[in-house]
């Protein structure tokens, strides 16, 4: 029996109302820099005592997640809460590009008038309903869940416990140890970002 496997569903859900923004990646998912390209995008988990959203936000330079937040609800202050988060530890460059999909979420006033407060931020997203704009993103959330949530049977879990764990596994593994099929030479986010920290220091 043929076996097919189903293609990921966006989570977030489209205001056709609402502004719409061009797609400025065009499913080129790799920048030269840190902090010039950011994609996004949230997750559904399920837990014991009700479902945990997750909006996440990974730097096309090295893959690193640099920003990330968790609620038992997926309003626009999740993903205002992550982007905050990202800025707060990684900052980033003028003219920084951050994509994500259509949702009513990305297009709303409340994360609209949050990247405007921050200025220099060029708002990208992709098609309606299609998955493959924001690839990338959809490739971190399957291996969250793969080697986190579904070996460790997270739906069996509180959300507290499932909270600390993606903090955990996020921290202390994906970013600093994991290795990545994107990068050069299979490195880890942060290993890459240290060695390219390290030669502008040398040339600067």
């Amino acid at each position: 029996m043929l076996i097919r496997k189903k293609r990921p569903h966006s989570l977030t859900k489209t205001n056709f109302h609402a502004p719409q923004n061009d797609d400025l990646v065009r499913r080129d998912f790799t920048a030269s820099a840190p902090g010039t390209k950011y994609i996004s995008d949230m997750t559904e988990i399920k837990c014991a005592d009700g479902k945990l959203y997750l909006a996440a936000i990974l730097d096309c330079f090295d893959g690193a997640v640099v920003g990330y937040a968790m609620r038992p609800h997926m309003r626009a202050s999740l993903c205002c809460d992550a982007f905050r988060h990202a800025v707060s530890r990684y900052g980033y460059e003028p003219g920084l590009i951050l994509h994500s999909d259509h949702g009513s979420q990305y297009t709303s006033r409340e994360y609209r008038a949050l990247l405007t407060q921050y200025g220099s931020i060029r708002q990208s997203m992709g098609r309606t309903h299609c998955c493959f704009d924001n690839a990338r993103m959809e490739s971190f959330f399957a291996t969250l869940k793969k080697e986190l949530i579904y070996r460790l049977h997270c739906v069996s879990m509180k959300r507290d416990q499932v909270r600390q764990m993606i903090f955990r596994w996020i921290e202390t593994y994906y970013n600093p140890l994991r290795r990545n099929t994107a990068n050069e030479d299979h490195l880890p986010p942060l290993v890459k970002r240290r060695r390219w920290l390290s030669a502008q220091t040398q040339v600067a």
